[in-house]
């Protein structure tokens, strides 16, 4: 008698046998789209069939060197044949010496690791939560955000930024969490001044919301405020920041600085990384064990970050972001000029580009996609987002312009048919 199948056998008979390449057994939380990806190098993408693409999505700003970039791949090979993993029960190099890096090059005093964009924002939730608590005044727990925000998908992320796709089925609203209408400025004094108030949370360029940049005169008003009414402030600069706008961190145009910061994607250059980096103040309340993580500063990534922290905080690499985002912006507002049947608005800052349109952004995609081979992300408000490579040369940026135009040209002709 034979024995009962196994369980992946039975699922194998069930569905008439998987390829190795099936999608039957992923969970289907993901629009994908109709591209395998086999292999990149800097700006470039080739798929499985070998068409080479323009990568101007960066893995959603993630990839801020480009794709396998070699002194990144050479610190992964180094770090791998030494140690990957062993646990924050012991003390690990990498960590001090890239939280050092982080703190000298910004407003923090410590820095806590993290795996992901999400779980930054989470540990900076908790951080703030807890300063107030562990300063007598438990009662602090309100936290604000802004409509248009995304701060990941974590349940205090998704209730953080309230966007009802995130949030919806998924029990009711989190306790102290509240939504402001961006630049709604009555309303945002007021929760300053909401006695029950812990923090603000807000991303100085939005990424998903469509690129919103908050002006520099608001940013440090409201360091003011919150300085004033003792409330923290916590950016979101999992997107925005690590170069991304021209300065290492967005926040930097404005002259000032939040009292935490959540970081990630671009910090490890495509390897898993975040960090949440506070004040010393602001963390006074994160005390041995009440937060942890078992795989956050990992050596891997650690080595990872450092390098790629040292070769983005750097002239060459900032001075690039400015010279090609001028470039870009001034062409796209060329097309704009050309195309106002399918460009409505060009904004952001720097390599964080959004480009709002009149026929529908997805179908947008799709086009530039499939009849110019460039790649580029969605967004809020009907945008299509320009994350390229924060090294992208200026022949390549000259190249994305030309494959956007044909885009346009395509576009022009699907709205007048």
């Amino acid at each position: 008698m034979n024995p009962a199948p196994s369980r992946s056998r039975r699922g194998r008979l069930a569905f008439g046998g998987l390829s190795p390449v099936s999608t039957n057994h992923l969970m289907g939380v993901y629009n994908r789209a109709p591209l395998e990806v086999e292999r990149g190098r800097g700006a470039r993408l080739w798929s499985t069939d070998g068409t080479e693409y323009l990568d101007c999505v960066a893995g959603i700003s993630t990839n801020g060197l480009g794709h396998a970039h070699p002194e990144l791949v050479q610190a992964v090979k180094d770090q791998a044949e030494k140690l990957w993993h062993v646990s924050n029960i012991f003390r690990i190099p990498g960590q001090e010496a890239l939280a050092d890096a982080l703190c000298d090059s910004s407003f923090a005093d410590v820095v806590f690791f993290t795996n992901s964009g999400t779980e930054a924002v989470e540990c900076a939730l908790k951080t703030a939560r807890k300063y107030h608590s562990a300063n007598g005044a438990p009662e602090r727990i309100d936290i604000y955000g802004f409509d248009g925000s995304f701060h990941g998908r974590t349940y205090g992320a998704i209730n953080a930024a309230a966007n009802p796709s995130y949030t919806e089925g998924f029990g009711p609203p989190m306790q102290g969490f509240h939504q402001l209408t961006w630049g709604d400025k009555p309303a945002l004094e007021a929760a300053f001044k909401n006695p029950t108030t812990a923090a603000i949370i807000l991303e100085p360029v939005q990424g998903e919301g469509g690129c919103r940049e908050t002006p520099v005169e608001e940013l440090r008003w409201m360091r003011q405020m919150a300085d004033d009414n003792g409330v923290l402030l916590i950016f979101d600069e999992v997107q925005c920041g690590m170069g991304r706008t021209g300065k290492l961190w967005a926040h930097e145009w404005a002259g000032m600085a939040p009292d935490i910061m959540a970081v990630a994607k671009a910090l490890g250059g495509g390897f898993p990384i975040g960090a949440c980096l506070a004040s010393a103040k602001a963390a006074s309340g994160m005390t041995v064990g009440v937060h942890g993580s078992t795989f956050g500063g990992n050596p891997l990534a650690m080595a990872v970050g450092q390098k790629a922290l040292s070769l983005i905080n750097s002239p060459e690499t900032l001075n690039n972001v400015a010279e090609i985002a001028g470039y870009l912006k001034q062409q796209l507002a060329g097309l704009q000029a050309r195309f106002p049947d399918v460009i409505v608005d060009v904004r952001g800052k720097g390599l964080l580009i959004g480009v709002k349109l009149v026929p529908n952004n997805r179908e947008f995609m799709g086009l530039a996609r499939d009849t110019q081979q460039l790649l580029i992300a969605g967004g809020g408000d009907n945008c299509v987002r320009l994350l390229p490579p924060l090294n992208l040369t200026l022949d390549e940026a000259r190249e994305a312009i030309a494959r956007f135009e044909g885009a346009c040209e395509v576009a022009r002709e699907k709205l007048a048919a």
